[in-house]
């Protein structure tokens, strides 16, 4: 009480006390960025950058399981260049990745398009189609192992023993193309919830007084999707492209679940082949090697997906100046 009158009475003898150099560190913007920003940065350089780190230095050691090696350069990839099967699997990778992707696609755009209309149960259709997205890949590689064994097959019984369009059960994953192709289905089944959803959610984002205004015009069906869905679902297409390429690109579990990169490591990718030299056949630096000669592949689609974005008028349906 005497100290509150005090201060009434003669109010400029109360001086605030200058702040610490702790509560001014705390004010300070860019250091409230840092602190926020260190948790993430913690957590990517102990499970990302170190891994990276240590898979690209293995690539230039003769590193095998048990022991540690010594560097030897650039032997590992020199190795690879004259390696037949290294170069089927960056033929498969390619192969596969475009194939896949297109697929994915179409079929994704598709049913992104049918979604957005206005239809009976469509928020339960929503939910189904995320189901094949949602299922474990290991666990939806082994139904889809099941789907192609040349004993059990159900399509093979349908055409063999239902519509008597074969006398033999096809032997899906037996012979190098029909196991290509067979991966390929099963990949693209897994990834169209993927792209239907995202590219829902762009066609979500539209007007719809764009297409009310285009009818007005006279403008038919395919004019309204190649000049107002297309261009302004273009900044999605190109996130999701590039996303979806990178999945496929580094594929392993679907892949190595049901083919283990056969028959006669003719379905190999680079991811499953690094995985069979490193930990199977002990050659660490070798396997490294081919996991580190995908990182170009994997910045290229990178790029691609920032120029995409970069394209800020494609939203407007126009190109850059």
């Amino acid at each position: 009480m005497d100290a509150t009158v005090a201060m009434a009475t003669h109010p400029a003898s109360f001086v605030r006390k200058p702040d610490s150099w702790l509560t001014k560190l705390f004010d300070y913007k860019p250091f409230l960025v840092f602190l926020c920003m260190l948790p993430t940065a913690g957590l990517l350089l102990v499970f990302l950058t170190y891994p990276l780190g240590l898979g690209i230095w293995l690539a230039f050691t003769d590193t095998t399981i048990g022991q540690s090696g010594s560097f030897i350069g650039f032997e590992n990839f020199e190795y690879l260049m004259e390696d037949p099967v290294f170069w089927l699997s960056v033929t498969n990778t390619i192969f596969y990745t475009a194939i896949a992707t297109a697929g994915k696609f179409a079929l994704g755009l598709w049913l992104a398009l049918l979604l957005n209309n206005h239809i009976p149960l469509k928020a339960f259709l929503r939910a189904i189609v995320l189901l094949p997205w949602i299922v474990p890949t290991v666990l939806s590689s082994i139904a889809w192992w099941w789907i192609y064994s040349p004993q059990f097959s159900i399509v093979s019984y349908v055409i063999v023993d239902v519509l008597h369009l074969r006398d033999t059960y096809i032997n899906f994953l037996g012979e190098p193309w029909p196991a290509r192709w067979s991966l390929i289905v099963a990949n693209i089944w897994r990834g169209i919830p993927f792209v239907a959803i995202t590219l829902l959610a762009g066609l979500q984002t539209i007007s719809p007084s764009l297409y009310e205004a285009a009818l007005l015009d006279g403008a038919s069906g395919w004019q309204k999707f190649r000049r107002i869905t297309v261009p302004l679902l273009m900044p999605i297409l190109a996130v999701a492209l590039t996303l979806s390429v990178l999945f496929t690109f580094s594929d392993f579990q679907l892949v190595y679940a049901i083919t283990r990169g056969g028959p006669f490591n003719s379905t190999h990718l680079m991811a499953t082949l690094a995985f069979q030299r490193a930990i199977p056949g002990s050659q660490l630096g070798e396997g490294a090697a081919i996991a580190v000669s995908m990182i170009p592949f994997l910045i290229g689609a990178t790029i691609l997906c920032l120029y995409g974005v970069g394209r800020r008028k494609w939203q407007q349906g126009s190109d850059n100046d």
